[in-house]
């Protein structure tokens, strides 16, 4: 699958993962998830996978680590109602496992299909899973965080997963940099 062969409107790519059977982890998965916001979001963020909350729900970041990242937002300045959020993977993986390469390979053509239709100004690319699918690097995260990279002529900054700073608090101001960071420039652009 290419993302040229998939719808271009948010409504029916979202339709078209929900009944997605391209890898092993739709047999596993109570609901696919496909991100959310509004269609012309300027800011698009990019997590891993859905968790189990997001996979009882539907909808991206909904547990813990959705609240943290509500709390980052709006300390950024940023209105998640005004954000298009998504993951790399949109099904759960088991046991909320880091998915597989070959699970974000099969994933890709989704995510730059809501990229091309969503349009941001700019990309906040959420953890190492999200920076190496949109970057195309190995680098860890330490390397590429916070540095201005592009995606298809798009701005792209990679900043740490909210799940991360769950388990270091220590990294929330920089997660919060980041995202203001990600705000100023889709301000300018």
């Amino acid at each position: 699958m290419s993302s040229r062969d998939l719808p271009r409107s948010l409504a029916a790519l979202a339709a078209r993962i929900r009944r997605c059977t391209l890898c092993e982890l739709h047999g596993s998965r109570t609901r696919a998830v496909p991100g959310e916001g509004p269609a012309r979001s300027h800011i698009l963020l990019v997590g891993e996978a859905p968790g189990r909350t997001e996979d009882e729900t539907g909808a991206p970041f909904r547990g813990v680590g959705g609240k943290l990242l509500d709390r980052a937002l709006g300390e950024a300045g940023i209105r998640r109602d005004r954000v298009f959020i998504t993951n790399a993977v949109k099904c759960r993986p088991p046991g909320n496992r880091k998915p597989h390469a070959g699970e974000v390979r099969t994933c890709r053509p989704y995510l730059v299909a809501q990229i091309a239709a969503v349009r941001p100004r700019v990309i906040g690319a959420l953890g190492q899973t999200a920076a190496h699918d949109l970057l195309g690097t190995e680098a860890s995260l330490a390397r590429v965080r916070g540095r201005w990279r592009r995606f298809e002529g798009r701005p792209v900054v990679s900043t740490y997963h909210p799940a991360a700073v769950l388990y270091n608090r220590r990294l929330y101001r920089a997660l919060v940099r980041d995202l203001r960071s990600a705000k100023r420039r889709s301000e300018a652009t």
